[in-house]
């Protein structure tokens, strides 16, 4: 290092945040919340908006969908932004963004408007995540990060769970508006807080901006948009019997490796791909990959299994995830403490053998499954939740140079959400396959030359004439039942199936754990910055 270098880094060294940094970790925390409870919160609310909007469900799911790219472009180039305006300002300027967009949202009169409007609140809130975690890491030391995770971990575990809980609530007992005017009084409270509590470290401040990357901004924008929208309306569409489907795959698969090629070979990339050479920044980002396709593939398919299939209210529906975000609140500390005694590879090993064994557990749902053990399916998978993303975020972070952490914070956010978008559409698209495969295996038995069908069908004519029905008028609503009864069947065996691979996917991630050097954790060094 030169006497220049060495000079200019002194005071670098030296800096410490002007105020506590468990208020800032809170403040930019509170910020990053809102803006993850957004994108399930409004999952339960999409029919009412529908009907409120005079269009159908399918057209009012592209409220979604223009949120999530939107999202998933900016979540990748946000540290490029941060460089642009620099971090503190541009972090405001999501929040403040944000919430006014909120407030459009619920302001909307016509489904163009709702689409526009959200279309911008998904740009304006893929800075936050990147840059609260960016923020944390450079405000406390890598010995410390693991605490400041656990308050992470509140808004991206619980939040998603919360969302289809409050959405319910708010929709059940208010109007769809509120979900979208709840976030004003707390993007205010969250911009106050944010432009007196954080600063910019001088590392940052100095930073120079990279400049435009035209063609790596335009490839990212055309790889990840057409890759969101084919996930998000491909069920709708029939996947690829779709031309528009295949049309979308095509560019999303150019664009995505159009972009890794332009990125590793240009001078000056928008998104520096060189975190990747930290084994443990990529170990990092194929697990939190898995963790966020299983954490949304099952926030969504439990609730809508008991509103689709036990018909409970979406208020009911919601409450089935909420014990969970408790159970996580209470692990996060334990976990926290485990992480200075056992290596932090092993911890997230355990991680997702809990979650394997918690959905496995699930795979075990009947038709008449109750409330209490819906609920108790969840928190077992929560519990293995718990034991994944402090660690791993912990970990992805511990020996990437400092000067990469605005690249790696929005990599690692991408990584969770993409993977999340993927996990949402596989599991819902498999509900439909599966469905399909064991209507036509358990169909060959609903058949006049079966005796069991018979003698069900019998069963419920003596009861249906024990209450009055009489002759063929008896035999069809007998009929009738029994093809209901069959109907429910083969929903719970298909969500059983999505319940089994999804536990397969956690037990297969197992072996990726121990990639992660076993220097971190237990006591053992930290890592280099």
């Amino acid at each position: 290092m030169s006497a220049v270098d060495a000079t200019a880094s002194a005071p670098a060294a030296a800096w410490k945040p002007a105020y506590n940094p468990w208020l800032i970790a809170v403040s930019v925390t509170l910020a990053a919340f809102m803006e993850i409870l957004d994108t399930t919160i409004v999952n339960v609310a999409l029919p009412h908006i529908a009907g409120s909007l005079s269009a159908s469900n399918d057209e009012a799911t592209w409220a979604l969908t223009s949120y999530l790219v939107a999202n998933g472009i900016v979540l990748t180039i946000s540290g490029w932004l941060s460089d642009v305006f620099g971090r503190k300002r541009y972090f405001i300027i999501c929040i403040a963004m944000f919430t006014v967009c909120s407030f459009l949202c619920g302001s909307a009169t016509s489904l163009t408007q709702i689409i526009i409007y959200r279309l911008a609140q998904g740009f304006f809130g893929g800075g936050l995540q990147p840059n609260q975690q960016s923020i944390i890491l450079d405000t406390f030391p890598p010995a410390r990060r693991s605490a400041a995770f656990g308050v992470t971990a509140i808004a991206t575990i619980v939040a998603p769970v919360l969302g289809p809980t409050l959405g319910g609530y708010i929709t059940d007992q208010a109007s769809w508006r509120w979900i979208f005017f709840l976030n004003i009084p707390v993007g205010m409270v969250a911009v106050l807080l944010v432009s007196i509590l954080v600063e910019d470290p001088p590392w940052v401040k100095n930073k120079r901006s990279r400049g435009i990357d035209y063609i790596g901004l335009s490839l990212i924008t055309l790889g990840l948009g057409a890759l969101q929208i084919m996930m998000d309306r491909g069920e709708d569409d029939g996947w690829f019997e779709s031309g528009f489907i295949w049309l979308m795959a095509v560019i999303a698969f150019l664009g995505i490796l159009g972009a890794i090629g332009w990125l590793l070979t240009a001078k000056r990339p928008i998104v520096n791909l060189e975190v990747f050479k930290d084994r443990n920044f990529a170990t990092g980002c194929i697990l939190i990959g898995a963790m966020g396709a299983i954490l949304y593939a099952s926030a969504v398919i439990i609730p809508q299994f008991a509103q689709q299939t036990l018909n409970y209210t979406a208020t009911w529906a919601g409450l089935i995830l909420s014990p969970g975000g408790v159970a996580v609140i209470i692990i996060i500390p334990i976990v926290g403490r485990l992480m200075t005694v056992v290596q932090t590879r092993f911890v997230i090993a355990i991680g997702f053998t809990i979650m394997g064994l918690a959905l496995l557990f699930s795979s075990t749902i009947t038709p008449g499954i109750d409330f209490r053990t819906l609920v108790l399916m969840r928190t077992a998978q929560t519990a293995g939740l718990g034991f994944l993303f402090v660690p791993i975020s912990t970990v992805a972070y511990l020996t990437l140079p400092r000067r990469l952490n605005g690249d790696g914070a929005a990599l690692f956010s991408m990584f969770r959400n993409v993977f999340g978008s993927i996990g949402i559409s596989l599991s819902t698209a498999q509900i439909t396959q599966r469905s399909q495969v064991h209507q036509t295996y358990l169909s060959q038995w609903a058949s006049p030359f079966h005796q069991p069908y018979q003698t069900l069908i019998a069963g419920y004519e003596r009861t249906l004439r024990s209450l009055g029905r009489v002759g063929a008028q008896a035999h069809d609503v007998a009929v009738g039942q029994v093809y209901q009864s069959f109907r429910t069947q083969v929903t719970v065996l298909a969500y059983a199936d999505v319940f089994y691979f999804c536990a397969i996917v956690a037990f297969i991630v197992v072996p990726f754990c121990f990639l992660i050097s076993p220097k971190t954790g237990g006591g053992g060094p930290g890592g280099a910055h």
